[in-house]
């Protein structure tokens, strides 16, 4: 009765048992890893990603139901087109005080 003998660790279809079950580990970890991004496709929430804040290369992605809308920083500041509308001073309790341009003052 030589068969009774035989060693489990010679049976190759052992090995495929055990590839088959790390598969579905790794499997299971990467679907946890897709659920947990904030930029999940299968969310309905919106959301803002700011990546490297404060730096030349700084990336902003917006998530607004389905649409992904990303915003590259070049690095350069920018120059508006706009006017001077007006003067802020802050007074010595905290408070602002905004006065516009060719304002006339009270008398």
């Amino acid at each position: 009765m030589r068969f009774l003998d035989d060693d489990e660790a010679d049976d190759p279809i052992l090995s495929v048992v055990n590839l088959i079950d790390l598969f579905l580990v790794v499997t299971g970890i990467l679907m946890i890893v897709i659920v947990r991004n904030p930029l999940n496709p299968f969310t309905s929430q919106d959301v803002t990603v700011i990546e490297n804040p404060g730096q030349a290369n700084m990336r902003i992605t917006v998530k607004q139901g389905e649409e992904l809308t990303r915003y590259q920083s070049t690095g350069e500041i920018g120059e508006g087109g706009g006017v001077k509308a007006g003067v802020t001073y802050r007074l010595p309790d905290g408070r602002m005080v905004y006065v516009p341009e060719g304002a006339t003052p009270a008398r």
